[in-house]
């Protein structure tokens, strides 16, 4: 063997330790850069050529530009964050609230039955229709669930 061998026991424990500590804050400050540059590109406030100096800043001085950005404007990022989770958390709430009012996207039963009795006292339908349709309205099923034929109204 022509060059030296190293051990396990030629690297001591602290030296592990500091290699490790080393490791850690280098991914920590790719980590930072990252988010750096999204916060760049949401802040809405700012002009395209302050989020190209920016962007330049942290890419040709990645450690001034970082550093600078996070004392010069690193108290807004997290509001600038904390509103997108907001925003996107009422769009999530907003989308549920309208898939949720009925199974089929469309409307409640509820608002079905006002319609079928709306048309009833109009003259538009005669009693039976109204008394099968709001059978269907309350079995939740619609004519193209049911294999046969509609019965018709049994309480004569």
């Amino acid at each position: 063997m022509s060059g030296e061998t190293y051990l396990a026991y030629d690297y001591p424990l602290l030296s592990a330790f500091w290699t490790m500590l080393i490791f850690f804050l280098w991914i920590m400050w790719f980590v930072l850069l990252f988010r750096i540059v999204v916060d760049i590109f949401r802040d809405d406030d700012m002009s395209g050529w302050a989020k190209a100096g920016w962007l330049v800043f942290c890419v040709v001085l990645p450690f001034l530009g970082v550093f600078v950005y996070v004392i010069a404007r690193g108290k807004n990022m997290g509001r600038r964050e904390m509103a997108q989770a907001r925003s996107q958390q009422q769009e999530f709430d907003r989308y549920i609230r309208e898939t949720a009012k009925s199974p089929g996207g469309g409307t409640s039963s509820v608002d079905e039955l006002h319609k079928l009795s709306e048309m009833k006292s109009r003259g538009d339908i005669s009693e039976e229709e109204f008394r099968r349709a709001k059978a269907m309205v309350l079995s939740d099923s619609g004519p193209s669930d049911r294999p046969g034929p509609v019965a018709s109204g049994t309480g004569r």
